[in-house]
Parts: structure tokens; C-alpha cells; sequence
């Protein structure tokens, strides 16, 4: 039998998991249009844009938590982790972290989005990341991997394809060419 008190909360869990996407979304669509048209004020619109979902995630933090796959449905948590690595507060991604983790060993979200806020807050660190989720813009390398030789288990035990294959199709993606590879020294895992 349901209560009433569960009633009531699911529009709410359905409210909150629609208004993660539509802020997730949004960042999407003002980023592609400062990448199409790269001026000051198109900037301006997606640093606007993620100040305000990052506060809105701190509230939603602050009143319960970090909002679970299992709560608020795996799209709805995946734009969540969205908004939290596009935040500029380190401290709040370093909590949120920690949430993630606890939720991941609970069952409530996929660990793969721990490997992620993980990998983002050690590069933000200036520690080496566990994944090897976090790529140099300008080499479109790995940031450099702990313990390098068992990086590929790792990424298998969270449901990450290996590097081996993600990079060649990232670096062809964005470069628009076959894959020239990382230079020696910035391949840590071979």
C-alpha cells in the first residue's frame, strides 16, 4: 500500500529529475552555440548558465542529498553529475564525490559516474586520476593515470571501454583525421 507521503513524492522526484535535464540540456546547447560562434557574450551565457545549475545542485544537495539513479532516474543523475563537473567549486564537487561514492556502494547510481568525479576532482588536484576519464584538450592524452599498468581493469570493473579504443575514435572525432597517437611520454598506460 502506498501513503500518501509516497505520493506526493514522486511528482516531486519527477519535477526535480526534469528540471536536471532541462539545466544539463541547456549547458549542452549554450556551449555548442560559444563553440559555433565563439564571442565574449555567448562565454558569458554558458558561465552564467553554469553558476546558476550549480547553485540550484548545491540546494538540491543541501535538502537530500545527491539525487540517485535509483530516485530520480539515471538520465536525471547523469545530468546531475553534468552540472557538478561543469561547477567551478572544487570544495563542493570534493563532497559531492564522496556522495556519489557512497551511492555507487548502495546501488543508487552507476559507478562509472564516480569514476568520473573522481578522475575530474584528482586532475583538479594536481593528482594523477584512477580512470583515465580526464583528456588534455591539446595533446588529446590521458592527465596522468595512477598505477598506469591496471588502468584498463579499472575502466572494465566501472563499464568504460579501454583506452586503447577510446582514444583512437576521441582523437578522430576531434581532429577529423586518423589517430596520430600520444607522444611516448604522455602515455602512461602503455
Amino acid at each position: 500500500m502506498q501513503t500518501a507521503r509516497g505520493s506526493a513524492a514522486e511528482p516531486k522526484q519527477a519535477a526535480l529529475a526534469a528540471e536536471l535535464v532541462r539545466r544539463a540540456e541547456e549547458d549542452q546547447r549554450l556551449t555548442r552555440l560559444a563553440r559555433e560562434t565563439p564571442t565574449a557574450l555567448n562565454r558569458h551565457f554558458v558561465t552564467r548558465c553554469r553558476g546558476a545549475n550549480a547553485d540550484a545542485l548545491r540546494s538540491v544537495v543541501a535538502r537530500r542529498g545527491w539525487p540517485e539513479a535509483g530516485q530520480v532516474g539515471e538520465p536525471a543523475s547523469t545530468a546531475a553529475l553534468m552540472i557538478l563537473l561543469h561547477t567551478a567549486d572544487l570544495g563542493f564537487q570534493l563532497t559531492c564525490r564522496d556522495l556519489i561514492a557512497e551511492a555507487v556502494a548502495d546501488g543508487g547510481c552507476p559507478a562509472v559516474h564516480h569514476a568520473y568525479i573522481a578522475d575530474h576532482c584528482a586532475v583538479e588536484l594536481g593528482q594523477p586520476q584512477f580512470y583515465g576519464t580526464r583528456i588534455d584538450a591539446g595533446t588529446l592524452c590521458p592527465y596522468p593515470i595512477r598505477h598506469p599498468e591496471t588502468v584498463e581493469e579499472r575502466r572494465a570493473d566501472v563499464g568504460l571501454a579501454p583506452l586503447a579504443e577510446h582514444l583512437p575514435a576521441l582523437r578522430h572525432v576531434v581532429s577529423g583525421k586518423p589517430d596520430s597517437g600520444c607522444p611516448v611520454s604522455a602515455t602512461p598506460w602503455a
